[in-house]
């Protein structure tokens, strides 16, 4: 019969006690000269309070500049927003895009903080969208004429498009049509009968050489949602 080799015994390994035991003192070393660090930085500091001083005015000087340079652009935009003025030539002008985006900047011009071009494919009769500072919502569709009161008519089937996503898909307080060119009769008398807002050539005129906002210049516009300063 063959015999079985010895087993090896196993050497007795050292327990979690044990190690934690050994950790300890590596820990405190560590601390200690963390602490040591930390005393010779306080000390540095104290013998040369100066360097302190120095980087707190940095960085004081740094923030203020930073804040004015801010503050500077902030009024500058606002200068310049509130100078936004338009002339029928140059609206004629512009590509229907560009039309769109210059309907955006005078709704922000007027107060809307969140005025967006929003036009596209898929849009759903809504180009440009927006809030104005009573809280109504606001949705315009933008027909742009290359030939202006020469160009077509925007007519009845136009409306009815707008009328019919306005406010069932739009949720819109204020819906309304932009053109630098020509509404039609029935135009005019299906937008009275849906309470839709009508912007023509001689109304966009008037709005965009001039400096009062958009629902000044319409009828029968819906109250405030909410009470402001102006209202």
């Amino acid at each position: 019969m063959s015999r079985r080799p010895p087993q090896r015994r196993r050497r007795p390994g050292r327990s979690r006690r044990q190690q934690q035991d050994m950790r300890l003192p590596a820990v405190g070393i560590a601390a200690s000269a963390a602490i040591s660090l930390m005393v010779m930085v306080v000390n540095w500091l104290i013998a040369h309070w100066w360097v302190l001083v120095v980087a707190v005015l940095v960085l004081l000087l740094g923030g203020l500049g930073w804040w004015q340079r801010r503050t500077r652009r902030a009024q500058w935009q606002r200068v310049r927003t509130r100078a936004l003025r338009y002339g029928l030539t140059q609206l004629d002008a512009l590509t229907h895009r560009q039309f769109e985006h210059a309907i955006r900047d005078l709704m922000h011009r007027d107060g809307c903080a969140d005025a967006a071009q929003v036009g596209g494919r898929g849009d759903l009769g809504a180009d440009v969208k927006a809030t104005d500072p009573f809280g109504r919502r606001w949705v315009i569709q933008c027909k742009h004429r290359r030939n202006g009161d020469r160009g077509a008519a925007v007519g009845t089937p136009d409306l009815q498009v707008l009328n019919g996503t306005g406010r069932p898909v739009h949720r819109a307080d204020v819906v309304v049509m932009v053109t630098n060119g020509r509404i039609t009769r029935p135009g005019r008398a299906f937008a009275r009968q849906q309470r839709l807002h009508l912007v023509d050539r001689q109304v966009l005129a008037q709005w965009a050489a001039g400096s009062r906002p958009l629902w000044e210049l319409l009828g029968a516009v819906p109250p405030p949602r909410r009470p402001t300063a102006r209202s």
